[in-house]
């Protein structure tokens, strides 16, 4: 029973993460929110809240723990801004020049810019499951790309690219937040990325700025959901899983995201999804299960999109 409450707390963060990005395609598609404006009011919202919440049940001085050390500082910044703000602003420029079900696949290629890393800077010689997890990715890469057919790109090339900068991202946030989260708490780590990420947006966007005039109830209900159930909410059941599940069953049960991110885009929004594409999501998802059976337990420290 503890386990299947553990698959259950999975189950349902992955799914806010996907449906998330779907409602924010919702947003930028009736241009009634801009991508800077979501990314630094999400981060900002989020950062300070995660902050509350370890002020009131741990204290002031768990708080301001990381001051004690001005590397531990220096670390945050560079975490903040080519971590947390990179991987937030990549993502959603990659759904708003596309759709929400490719940017999350796209993003999911994370891995495999991880196993290259390793490779090539601890000198890894590369074992037959990684080869094959490649070849998934670049195979399924392609056919989300294409539909099968160099003759009909299904998405643009901004969008792609966009897309592959956000797994890039991802997998500098994943491999540097494995230092961080040693020394510090991951609500600690969360909340101080998310602020300095915020504070870093600011200077491509202030939120005042925007045009509320033409937000509706909407509009206002959907920024809501992507801040309380697109990030806060998922991240505690995400955490609190671990309590009762291992992390390698965390990151299997992590593909429902890029499910529900496919499943909703298509029945809500109706963005068309060829067979070929489907096969190609099911490449990636394949090489993320791959590459989570075999990777040591603590390689992916923390979620948090």
């Amino acid at each position: 029973m503890h386990k299947l409450k553990g698959y259950i707390m999975v189950i349902i963060a992955s799914s806010f993460w996907g449906i998330s990005g779907t409602v924010a395609q919702s947003l930028f598609s009736e241009d009634k929110v801009t991508v800077e404006w979501l990314v630094t009011v999400r981060l900002l919202i989020s950062g300070i809240l995660f902050l509350l919440y370890v002020y009131f049940k741990n204290g002031k001085e768990d708080l301001f723990q990381i001051f004690r050390n001005k590397s531990y500082v220096l670390h945050f910044v560079i975490f903040g801004i080519l971590g947390m703000f990179s991987v937030q602003y990549t993502f959603f420029v990659a759904i708003n020049e596309g759709n929400a079900a490719v940017a999350t696949l796209l993003q999911y290629i994370a891995p495999v810019f991880i196993m290259i890393y390793y490779l090539i800077v601890l000198k890894l010689k590369p074992m037959l499951v990684e080869m094959l997890a490649v070849v998934l990715a670049l195979s399924g890469t392609f056919l989300i790309l294409t539909n099968g057919s160099l003759q009909a790109i299904s998405i643009s090339m901004t969008a792609f690219w966009w897309g592959i900068s956000s797994a890039v991202a991802l997998a500098f946030y994943l491999l540097y937040s494995g230092f961080l989260v040693k020394q510090f708490s991951s609500f600690i780590v969360m909340g101080y990325g998310m602020l300095i990420g915020g504070l870093a947006s600011l200077t491509i966007h202030f939120p005042l700025t925007a045009n509320i005039k033409l937000w509706d109830w909407q509009t206002i209900v959907s920024i809501v959901f992507i801040i309380i159930f697109g990030t806060i909410v998922p991240f505690f059941l995400y955490s609190e899983s671990l309590r009762y599940i291992n992390a390698k069953e965390t990151s299997l049960l992590g593909c429902t995201e890029p499910l529900a991110a496919i499943i909703v885009s298509i029945i809500w929004l109706g963005t068309p999804f060829g067979i070929n594409q489907a096969i190609g999501s099911l490449f990636i998802m394949i090489m993320v299960l791959l590459l989570s059976l075999r990777k040591p337990k603590n390689s992916v420290a923390i979620r948090g999109k």
